[in-house]
């Protein structure tokens, strides 16, 4: 039954994710407010709403353009209760802005493959890496992903290797210059956010390490089903999967040495499970497995969410 909605890709979809989204941002909202915690003002909220609506949208037209999933809103539909599982992403404006600009780096580095223009990919791409790092100084990882893009794709000109460090400089030079201009508490935000912090004593409730342990075996679960079926795969597709993979590993270290430590840092490894987890539901000729799948994850994510409000 619940295939049958999001197998196939139409506007009927779109709106049914819009407004799961909404719901699940103002329900959130609301219980912030209801337990006396600050939560942003309108103004605020419409900022992270139409942040979350570019993010989807980029989520979609990067799996279209690229052809990563078939023509079906799997992968907005996973991204959405992914998000759900750790609804305090909701109240993070700087991971918004960070996952968004990796969102932007990942379509250039997909699009890579094309070997259209490549020199301009890469310097886009490391440039809008550095840019998500300001707001989340360990996104810097990412370039680790333009790297592995230049072997994948072009490795043989040794000015592709040169243009992140060009990308570093420019985007290093502009936010100083900035910051002595505007406000210099700016480099002292990045300073004290490229500090490590390996201890896992962050949960405030017993449910937000339910939802973190329930997202760990499920991540477990399709990246491996990935990468031991990647050579099943269409072989122009392959490095592009395997971007995914290494997308999703990066983000998961980015977790592991955040400082201030919690579940919503997950949020940079939810575009490339939701890609992994589509190709399985996808790839699979059985119906009832496919339902299994989408019913196990929905109820799962729907539960987390309203036991962590």
């Amino acid at each position: 039954m619940i295939t049958s909605i999001f197998k196939k890709s139409s506007i009927v979809n779109y709106v049914l994710v819009f407004l799961l989204l909404l719901a699940s941002f103002f329900v959130y909202q609301n219980s912030l407010l209801s337990q006396s915690v600050t939560a942003g003002g309108n103004s605020a909220n419409v900022l992270l709403i139409i942040l979350l609506l570019v993010c989807f949208f980029l989520v979609n037209f990067i799996v279209k353009k690229n052809g990563l999933t078939k023509n079906s809103s799997y992968a907005i539909f996973f991204f959405l209760l992914y998000l759900m599982l750790f609804p305090s992403v909701f109240s993070h404006s700087n991971l918004l802005f960070a996952n968004f600009f990796l969102l932007l780096a990942m379509r250039r580095l997909i699009s890579l493959q094309t070997l259209k223009a490549p020199k301009e990919k890469i310097f886009d791409a490391s440039m809008w890496i550095f840019i998500a790092s300001l707001f989340h100084f360990w996104c810097i990882l990412f370039v680790l992903l333009v790297y592995i893009s230049i072997i994948f794709h072009v490795s043989r000109d040794y000015r592709n290797w040169l243009l992140p460090f060009v990308a570093f400089v420019a985007t290093a030079v502009v936010f100083l210059v900035a910051a002595l201009l505007i406000d210099k508490s700016w480099i002292d935000h990045i300073v004290l956010q490229a500090q490590m912090h390996l201890e896992w004593n962050y949960f405030t409730n017993n449910f937000q390490n339910a939802a973190l342990s329930f997202y760990v075996v499920v991540a477990l679960y399709f990246l491996l089903s990935m990468v031991f079926t990647l050579t099943n795969r269409p072989l122009i597709l392959q490095a592009s999967y395997k971007k995914m993979v290494f997308g999703f590993l990066i983000g998961s270290i980015v977790f592991i040495l955040s400082p201030e430590k919690n579940n919503a840092m997950l949020l940079f490894t939810f575009f490339p499970l939701a890609v992994m987890t589509t190709n399985n539901i996808e790839y699979s000729q059985n119906k009832m497995y496919q339902e299994i799948v989408l019913l196990l994850l929905t109820v799962g994510s729907f539960t987390a969410f309203l036991a962590q409000l």
